[in-house]
């Protein structure tokens, strides 16, 4: 599925993305705000799902080569976690809605999960 139909769906905000962004193939759909949980189950052409707005979140999307992270349930995220994904390349995008929403929607158009899909 493509960056922008998700982005469209979930009316997300565009806080970092190269000027591709739209074309960008997302694959599998992650949700955690615990970024242990992504170290151990993350993949490549992932969208992360998170509540945490840290930092943290950007830089473990970078480690499991995830394309983008949307951070959900927040009013608002730091500028260091826009400039950590500025520096790193990594979209990042932010919707003021629940995590179940953000999954549900996503399920329903049949992105992956990364944990129980066995083709990469």
């Amino acid at each position: 599925m493509k960056l922008k139909k998700i982005c469209e769906l979930l009316d997300c905000k565009i806080l970092n993305a190269p000027k591709n962004y739209e074309e960008l193939e997302i694959k599998y759909a992650g949700a955690a705000d615990l970024m242990s949980d992504v170290l151990a189950f993350g993949k490549p052409k992932m969208l992360l799902i998170t509540g945490l707005n840290s930092p943290q979140a950007v830089r473990t999307a970078s480690v499991i080569g995830a394309t983008a992270v949307l951070i959900v349930r927040k009013e608002s995220i730091p500028e260091s976690t826009v400039e950590l994904a500025k520096d790193l390349g990594i979209v990042l995008l932010h919707a003021n809605i629940p995590m179940f929403k953000a999954c549900g929607e996503l399920y329903k158009l049949g992105l992956k999960d990364p944990i129980t899909s066995e083709d990469t």
